[in-house]
């Protein structure tokens, strides 16, 4: 399949909502080569603030600007934006309701190089306790960049959180987007997988070897975590047998939490594939890390076998 990066569709889909609105700003914590973010820096001098590497202030500089009527995007790591700075974001931007978008890049393990404490496996969590939060994982480049379209109307605080690397594309770029919208992938009739980011790819490739085993399986894409559409979730659970939630976070509070919360008056067995509890580690390349902390068609697919008792 065609593969784009989410980082430059980011920052370019960034440069294209500076030009429809001129109220939009960015900061960026000494990471703009990596967020891309320097890419609304070039096209947008004036509106561009590179505060160094102070998350903390970064969050409370944005609070400033929404209430002087900016939209404003902080950009950092996944694991500095959404962690270092929590404070200011609750206090100074959730409390308020104010108009900013935190920009979690290098989400997950996907900075693989950087180990553990460069490594977002709690972001989803932290962001999506908080009230009036929206929490975004797009699957791929192309819904990276309608995701990013439609946080020029959102009002409120929202996190994005975009993976480092190039990731398979399932978004049609003709399909009208909405934040909110749960998406089908895949039909199947035996077990519903719930999956976000590349956890989606990871999906379809293990709903491909089960068909051969005669297992079928719907694939569905979650990319809006909270607020999470409770009645479309469940319409897409109706006549499996099972569900599977698969995320590159760890189990505890993220989209296998929210959908087990969901569906607590469903007696469908549901297994989550995510870290277990852990943090991450550096490695050569991505795709070491996804086979450690079992992130792989292979787990998928056995997590699908489980719920159908195989």
């Amino acid at each position: 399949m065609e593969k784009k990066n989410c980082r430059n569709a980011y920052g370019q889909a960034l440069v294209d909502l500076g030009k429809k609105y001129d109220n939009v700003v960015a900061l960026e914590a000494d990471l703009g080569k990596s967020t891309m973010s320097y890419m609304f820096g070039d096209a947008y001098p004036e509106r561009y603030f590179q505060v160094g590497i102070a998350e903390q202030n970064m969050a409370s500089m944005a609070a400033g600007l929404a209430l002087t009527g900016k939209v404003a995007f902080v950009n950092s790591f996944a694991v500095f934006s959404s962690g270092r700075a929590y404070d200011q974001i609750r206090s100074s931007i959730c409390i308020p309701n104010l108009n900013v978008r935190i920009c979690g890049s290098s989400a997950g393990l996907s900075d693989y190089g950087d180990g553990k404490t460069h490594q977002s496996v709690d972001d989803i969590a932290i962001m999506r306790v908080l009230p009036h939060m929206t929490v975004l994982s797009p699957v791929d480049a192309v819904e990276t960049e309608k995701m990013v379209a439609a946080l020029g109307e959102l009002k409120g605080p929202a996190y994005i959180r975009i993976n480092r690397n190039d990731l398979p594309v399932y978004t049609d770029p003709d399909a009208e987007y909405h934040i909110g919208k749960i998406s089908t992938i895949r039909e199947g009739k035996d077990v519903v997988v719930f999956g976000s980011g590349v956890m989606v790819s990871q999906a379809m490739a293990a709903a491909e070897e089960l068909e051969k085993e005669g297992i079928s399986v719907r694939v569905v894409n979650i990319s809006t975590i909270k607020p999470l559409d409770v009645a479309a979730l469940k319409a897409c659970c109706e006549g499996v047998k099972g569900v599977v939630t698969a995320e590159e976070h760890n189990i505890y509070g993220g989209l296998g939490s929210a959908v087990c919360e969901a569906l607590s008056d469903s007696r469908l067995p549901i297994k989550m594939v995510g870290l277990q509890d852990t943090f991450g580690r550096s490695a050569e390349n991505y795709q070491l890390l996804l086979e450690k902390y079992h992130l792989m068609p292979a787990d998928v697919a056995a997590a699908v076998k489980a719920v159908l008792g195989a």
